[in-house]
């Protein structure tokens, strides 16, 4: 009985929502579908991080930089980016940051690390996906 429940307690859970229009042309979201209307799934993909990602990268992006030394490609948006600039000047950690939207090396050296969300965290030749004090301190010293 204990290892079904366990086994029933690893199935990750699943939602299925659905767009409609109403009569008036006003657009509908919900996750039971009206039975009169004709609906369309959505297919939802969640985009935040719930863990810190740490993985190999292309090292030309950071052939010029000194081992040890942090970079971050960001962006003003990113709530992630602004957790870690504040984290960064609270423990007055030196960074260099890069813009992936507003400048020319951060989009460039984005696209190189195949980046698909930000913020990219490098300390020398480590690589941090997203932002958290506890994976940030694991790649820092």
């Amino acid at each position: 009985m204990v290892a079904l429940l366990w086994l029933f307690g690893l199935t990750p859970a699943v939602a299925e929502i659905f767009k409609w229009t109403d009569d008036r042309g006003k657009v509908h979201f919900g996750d039971r579908p009206p039975s009169e209307r004709e609906v369309e799934k959505i297919k939802i993909e969640i985009n935040s991080y719930t863990s810190v990602e740490v993985v190999p990268f292309e090292a030309s992006v950071t052939s010029n930089i000194r081992s040890g030394k942090v970079v971050m490609y960001s962006t003003v948006w990113c709530g992630y980016c602004k957790k870690a600039r504040r984290y960064f000047k609270e423990k007055r950690i030196a960074f260099q940051e890069y813009d992936t939207e507003k400048t020319k090396k951060g989009r460039e050296d984005y696209k190189k690390l195949n980046g698909t969300g930000v913020p990219i965290i490098l300390v020398g030749k480590k690589r941090m996906n997203g932002f958290s004090p506890s994976g940030f301190e694991a790649i820092y010293h």
